[in-house]
Order: structure tokens, then C-alpha cells, then sequence
């Protein structure tokens, strides 16, 4: 790690501290580290010089103040499940993280769907006006079965850092057809021995096969992101339909549930890790391929609307390693405030053998014919924005 913009308020203990010292979250050291600057893929300590565990995340701003929600991981087999749940960390400089606790816990009753070794994934959570109420919304999995339930889940705080209230986990707009849905798509009949990946099958994911599928039981909710636009109303984008195809889909004014308004985003075109920012009227999405945990290049798209048609962009990142996104995934760009034009892409660097060693990936966005442009940089500061 460089040293040239980080001060050790104490000598190097944490940096000389044996490699199971970010084996946990818990508890705290008396050395502490100061940020000036980013750092990306590297380890990123928090004020108890702690690795921060909070992967696949998002950031609210609040009164002033940066709240990171992210998944906290464990160490080897199994660190990828729920052990501990969901975390919250503040700064109020964006390079410097408190930690605040959990702010959702898995727990221990086998009847609960969060119980421990669930899948509780890309938490989000945003505020709303109205109520003021705090939401949470992820990715769960049920524990025991694999990737096969697909829902998204919802709980609730008064305080924006928990402990949140679980409410409950479903799949997406059951008995809703899209609004880009024609009565054609609707009356479609599909051969139920279609062969993956033939050039009939795909066509008839691309004329919603898995649409009318979970018509009856709801569309499936994998990567997910949130995005809640100048009018106050709020959206949740996820992968559907075995996650060839995004969603997005309105929530109700509580944010508590859906409208049951949505469209498909480019359809069949196999994208997740969703990550949505506005700019200049225009709605921008990052997004990946799906390779599992291997990275991938990214993708962009763009519209005039969020209801479409979006149009894709391309690879948003530029040099050395852009075809794999810098080793990294997208998880969300947050827009700083009080600042013109500038957006954070913020990624993962899975670490599917020993999870809780992920590692984060932030890099400044700037914009070239109104198209986001991503570069590696090996450190930088907020002051990128100012040039």
C-alpha cells in the first residue's frame, strides 16, 4: 500500500499484523489509518483498521454523511452465505469508514428466511421522503437451495443504521405483464424441449419464454440495485429471467413493495450487476455478462427514459485489462454531492476461495460524447473532479 497520502495516527501495527488479522470483523485494534485518497483493489481499512466488509454494496447520503451497506463475507467455504448478515459503515469524506454495526443480521432460527447460511446479496438501501422510513433491499437465496429462488427481500429502519426489521422475500410482479409486452407475447406458446442456446431457443427467451414462465409465480430477482430519481419515485433493477434479462420494475410510494409497472432491458443480452446513475436528464446503466465469479467486460446503455428503450453503449472501461472491468464487477456509481459531474463506478474483486479478501475497486467516471468512460487510475482523489 502506498504511503504518501495515508498517516498513521500510530506506528505500522495493522500493516505488520499476521494475514488472519482480517480474518473477522469483530472487535477492533488501537492503531488507526487516515485516507486522503483511493486506493483501488487494494485492502481498504476501516477507522478500527479493520478490512471493510461490505461487498456487492451501495452508498445513501444522508444529512451530510456516506453510508455503505454491503454483504459481510467470511473467511473459506461458505464465506459467501449469510453467516453475519448485512453491515453499515459512515464516513463523511468517502475515503475514511466507521463501522456501524449490522445492520441486518442473519439469524439463527431455522424457520426464518434469513437464518444463517442463507444467500443475502447487493444490499441497497435508500430513504423515503413520505414516510421516513429508511428501506432495505437485496438478494436473498434461501439456505439450502442453490441460486433457485431468486427473490428479492425487504426490511425497514427509523435509523439509517439498523437494526432494520425484515419484513419479507418474494419473486417480482406476479400476474404483471410487462408494459413492453405485446398480446402476441402474451398468447405465445413455448416448445418446452427447446434446446439451450439454439439459435430457437434464443429467440424465444428474446419474445419472453421465462416472462410467461413465472407469470403466475413472479419474475426472478437476482443482482439487484435501486435508483430513486428527482421525482421521488423509486425503481429496483435486477436480473430476471434466469438472469438473460434485466428488469425494471417501479416501487409503490412506501417503497415497501411494486406498482406492478416494469419493462425488460435488453433482452436475452445475459447482463447483471446492475448499477444506474442519472446525468443531464439521461439515464445511464452498467452492467456485466455473466461469468459467475470470473470477471468479464462491462457494458453500458443509455435513455431518455427510465422506461426505455435503452440503447447499449459498449465497454465503458478503457485500457489495460478493460476487457475484464479491471478484474472487478459493477455493484453501484454513486453521484457525490455537491460536486458537478461526478460519479464513482464502484466494483468487487471477488474472492470466491477466501470471500471475505474481496477487494474494492472505486475509479472516477468522466464522459466522452456523452458516453461514461471508466480508467484504471492507482490512486486518486476527489479533486479528479475538480479538473
Amino acid at each position: 500500500m502506498r504511503q504518501g497520502k495515508i498517516f498513521l495516527l500510530l506506528l505500522f501495527g495493522c500493516l505488520l499484523a499476521p494475514a488472519g488479522f482480517c480474518g473477522t470483523n469483530q472487535g477492533s485494534s488501537s492503531d488507526s489509518i487516515l485516507y486522503s485518497s483511493f486506493f483501488p483493489g487494494e485492502t481498504w481499512y476501516d477507522t478500527d483498521s479493520v478490512h471493510i466488509n461490505a461487498h456487492g454494496g451501495g452508498i445513501l447520503v444522508t444529512q451530510g454523511i456516506f453510508y455503505w451497506f454491503g454483504e459481510h463475507k467470511t473467511a473459506g467455504y461458505g464465506g459467501n452465505t449469510a453467516q453475519v448478515g448485512i453491515r453499515c459503515y459512515s464516513s463523511n469524506d468517502l475515503y475514511n469508514w466507521k463501522n456501524e454495526g449490522v445492520a441486518l443480521a442473519s439469524v439463527d432460527d431455522p424457520d426464518s428466511e434469513i437464518v444463517r447460511g442463507c444467500v443475502m446479496e447487493r444490499p441497497k438501501v435508500i430513504y423515503n421522503q413520505k414516510t421516513g422510513k429508511f428501506v432495505m433491499w437485496f438478494h436473498l437465496e434461501l439456505k439450502g437451495q442453490g441460486y433457485s429462488a431468486a427473490r428479492t427481500a425487504v426490511a425497514v429502519s427509523d435509523q439509517v443504521t439498523g437494526p432494520y426489521r425484515y419484513i419479507r422475500s418474494f419473486r417480482v410482479n406476479p400476474e404483471r405483464w410487462p408494459m413492453d409486452f405485446t398480446e402476441e407475447m402474451k398468447n405465445a406458446t413455448d416448445d418446452p424441449n427447446l434446446k439451450s442456446w439454439t439459435p430457437e431457443w434464443v429467440e424465444a427467451v428474446n419474445d419472453g419464454m421465462f416472462v410467461r414462465r413465472d407469470f403466475k409465480c413472479g419474475q426472478m430477482a437476482r443482482d439487484m440495485t435501486l435508483f430513486v430519481d428527482d421525482d421521488g419515485k423509486a425503481y429496483h433493477i435486477h436480473a430476471s429471467e434466469e438472469n438473460l434479462t434485466l428488469h425494471v420494475a417501479e416501487l409503490t410510494e412506501d417503497y415497501l413493495d411494486f406498482t406492478g409497472k416494469w419493462i425488460r432491458v435488453m433482452p436475452g443480452g445475459h447482463n447483471e450487476a446492475p448499477a444506474i446513475f442519472k446525468r443531464n436528464g439521461l439515464y445511464y446503466m452498467i452492467t456485466s455478462g455473466c461469468t459467475g465469479w470470473r470477471p468479464n467486460a462491462a457494458r453500458s446503455a443509455v435513455s431518455g427514459s427510465i422506461w426505455g428503450p435503452w440503447e447499449p453503449l459498449g465497454n465503458p472501461c478503457r485500457g489495460e485489462h478493460a476487457e475484464l472491468t479491471f478484474f472487478a464487477q459493477s455493484t453501484f456509481v454513486l453521484q457525490v454531492p455537491g460536486m458537478k459531474n461526478a460519479y464513482i463506478f464502484m466494483a468487487d474483486r471477488w474472492r470466491p476461495r477466501n470471500p471475505i479478501d474481496g477487494r474494492y475497486v472505486w475509479l472516477p467516471i468522466t464522459f466522452e460524447e456523452e458516453k461514461p468512460v471508466i480508467r484504471w487510475m492507482d490512486e486518486w482523489d476527489l479533486d479528479v473532479f475538480k479538473k
